[in-house]
């Protein structure tokens, strides 16, 4: 929906209010993604209103200052600043008398308290729009009634309302007379010409917290009573428990119990440190399993999926054996990236006491409403018993969508009787993660009367992938044959999303490629992708996902803005283009020679995403997808042995240091369009972007993720 459907109905069954509370304010509670339940009702008894019988609302005193609540898990994202932005600005306030607070899950009111996929913006912007609107109207409303005047006649803005005669009264002078009267069902919008905030740079919510060390994450909670907990789990994917001695645990000082659940024990302690010392002291015997999985053997098993050819088929146009047969020429390459962990910055860690009368959840989750109800099941009681609160995340990147060490909290405060907290060390997080699944892909394209003529994706994968995306992505629609081909290898190592899931090496593999076949017709990358998009431009395929148009002007902004064809001796450029998460996204990175090494000195992104929320959290969250994409790209490795992992902390395990990062300069694409995802777009193309510089500097080009290790590789067999 584009920004210029300003006129919308807002059903009254939608848009909860209530008369004054008790501090002199007025509470409304609003619809966001369209998810608030029917049978939601105002409260009966005004004097017995609680916040908590809300999932998100809006609050406005009598001194005219705001609260908005907001209910989508914060995990850096910016949400918990962008949401309550756009409320804020058609509900005419000014943003620094605005006061923002996490709110709690609520199942009731709410179906998608959220973040994942990048979709909170996308999915909240009308009704986050309305509720303001709304809001703002009911006071206009109160205001003219009080005057005695057509409320048609009268403005709102900065929260003040003037009446035609130039007289004012504040939001906070209307609020209980607003609540006494009937939720408009038509509200106008702002055009965006008329925005005041949206569009302007606002500093982070959380900001002043975060740098001065207030309570805020997960691992900052406590509670009177509490137990810290050390969870031993298996050593190996594919092992069980078969024995244990807690007698050595139990000596440590601060250790305060032991409790073993299903094939976990976990350590109870006064403390983080007792708790893990004495978890280190357990002596435990696990199951031998003679199929305990390597690298090696992935390797050699996705391998023989992609020469098998016993694949599921996910899109078919045209004909592509009959391309291929045709052919003056076929090119075929194949792509591997291994499993990645997704090091958060803060490890997991969650807090639950289970009484017989509810269940209390604290922690940082992706996502509360699923974790609530494997609570509720794991321990066989009602969900409307689970009240769960969300902190502040320390990263996420899809590790805290699955809310295992939720579960973990919850199990072992049923089992001990008391408020626990689950902390993970970084090795836990590390040995016992849901990673990125190994993938490889091989891809074929046939090429006649220099033309390219058709087009095979294969993919090869551990646990199995997104397969209703994968196939409706580029380059679907641009090649008259088009084949995606899937097949996967089901392992006892857990994965799952991993910072845009899946087409974060997709997007290597692909763009590497079509700079392979650029090359072959001797046409230029960029020109290429271009010439490309004019099949699908017009398309009527509802299934592809991208837009052809857009996706050709984020191209061109790129292209200027890196000067791409112009030359620079000594600087390498190369260009990658990708759509995920309902944005397209354009890159050019630039590469020098350093004592033989390539160093990638700047990335130039070019960005739609529609309307721009916050300028500067848009701008972070870019740099910050490309930076990670980079970093991963070039160093992230990670295997098994026996079910163990290779690496169980950073002094083993490669990430980008702050020295190799780039400079990244972000453009945005300026058009009225509804806002899409940003904390994941900028990720996928920047592997690819720098692989095709590396080729221009090395003339080697890169096939296996991470960069390095094959540079090495390569050397290596050069050297003999």
């Amino acid at each position: 929906m584009s920004v210029q459907e300003n006129n919308l109905a807002f059903s009254r069954r939608n848009f909860l209010k209530t008369s004054a509370l008790a501090s002199g304010g007025l509470l409304v509670g609003f619809n966001l993604f369209t998810a608030c339940k029917t049978e939601a009702k105002p409260p009966v008894d005004i004097a017995n209103l609680n916040f908590n019988d809300f999932n998100a609302f809006i609050k406005i005193a009598d001194n005219g200052y705001v609260t908005i609540f907001s209910p989508n898990p914060e995990i850096g994202q910016g949400v918990k600043t962008a949401m309550p932005m756009i409320i804020a600005e058609e509900l005419d306030v000014e943003w620094d008398k605005v006061n923002v607070a996490q709110a709690k899950y609520n199942k009731k009111e709410y179906t998608r308290q959220v973040a994942g996929g990048s979709q909170s913006i996308r999915f909240g912007w009308d009704a986050l729009r309305q509720t303001g609107a709304t809001t703002k109207q009911m006071l206009v409303n109160a205001a003219a009634a009080k005057w005695g005047v057509d409320a048609a006649t009268c403005k709102a803005s900065k929260g003040i309302i003037t009446n035609a005669n130039g007289e004012t009264l504040g939001y906070g002078d209307v609020v209980k007379e607003a609540a006494t009267l009937e939720v408009p069902e038509n509200v106008t919008l702002k055009k965006p010409s008329e925005y005041t905030i949206i569009g302007k740079d606002a500093i982070n919510v959380d900001l002043e917290k975060i740098v001065t060390g207030k309570p805020l994450f997960g691992l900052d909670y406590k509670a009177e009573g509490m137990s810290y907990a050390s969870v031993l789990r298996p050593p190996a994917f594919g092992q069980t428990l078969v024995s244990f001695d807690d007698t050595e645990a139990k000596k440590v000082n601060g250790v305060t119990d032991v409790l073993k659940f299903g094939d976990k024990v976990a350590v109870l302690a006064t403390n983080t440190w007792a708790a893990m010392k004495g978890k280190k002291a357990l002596k435990a015997v696990w199951s031998s399993d003679k199929d305990l999985e390597s690298t090696d053997d992935h390797n050699k098993i996705l391998n023989g999926i992609l020469d098998a050819n016993d694949f599921e088929t996910r899109r078919n146009d045209g004909d592509v054996n009959r391309a291929f047969k045709e052919a003056d020429k076929v090119v075929e390459k194949t792509y591997h990236s291994p499993f990645l962990p997704h090091n958060c910055l803060e490890p997991m860690n969650f807090y639950a006491n289970v009484t017989p009368e509810r269940i209390h959840l604290i922690g940082p989750i992706q996502t509360p409403q699923w974790t609530a109800g494997r609570v509720a099941q794991l321990l066989k009681r009602k969900e409307s018993e689970i009240e769960l609160e969300m902190t502040r995340m320390g990263g996420g990147f899809g590790r805290r969508l699955y809310g295992d060490f939720a579960l973990e909290a919850a199990e072992v405060s049923s089992l001990a009787n008391k408020p626990v907290k689950v902390v993970f060390s970084r090795e836990d997080d590390m040995t016992d993660g849901i990673y990125r699944p190994a993938i490889k892909y091989r891809i074929a394209a046939s090429i006649k009367d220099g033309k390219l003529t058709g087009y095979h994706l294969k993919e090869a994968a551990i646990n199995g992938n997104m397969y209703d995306l994968i196939p409706n992505f580029f380059p679907a629609g641009c090649i008259p044959n088009y084949k995606v081909s899937t097949k996967n290898y089901q392992s006892k190592i857990t994965t799952g999303a991993w910072r845009a899931p899946y087409t974060n090496f997709l997007a290597f593999a692909e763009q590497s490629f079509f700079d392979e076949v650029a090359e072959e017709l001797g046409k230029d990358p960029v020109q290429l992708r271009l010439d490309l998009l004019q099949n699908v431009k017009n398309t009527n395929d509802e299934k592809i996902e991208y837009s052809g148009q857009r996706m050709e002007d984020t191209i061109k902004l790129v292209a200027e803005k890196s000067n791409w064809g112009e030359e620079k001796e000594g600087v390498y450029k190369g260009f990658a283009a990708y759509y995920s998460h309902n944005t397209h996204v354009a890159e050019v990175a630039e590469i020098e020679m350093e004592d033989g090494i390539p160093v990638v000195k700047k990335v130039i992104a070019a960005v739609d995403c529609g309307i721009i929320i916050n300028p500067t959290g848009a701008i972070n969250q870019i740099q910050g997808g490309v930076l990670d994409g980079i970093g991963h790209a070039m160093y992230g490795d990670f295997t098994f042995k026996n079910g163990k992992p290779s690496s169980k902390n950073f002094d083993t395990y490669r990430l980008i240091r702050m020295n190799e990062t780039p400079e990244v300069e972000v453009h945005f694409v300026e058009n009225e369009l509804s806002p899409t995802g940003l904390g994941e777009p900028g990720l996928p193309p920047a592997g690819g972007a720098v692989a095709n510089a590396m080729y221009k500097a090395l003339k080697n080009r890169m096939y296996n993720q991470p960069f390095i290790k094959e540079l090495q590789t390569k050397k290596t067999e050069v050297l003999g």
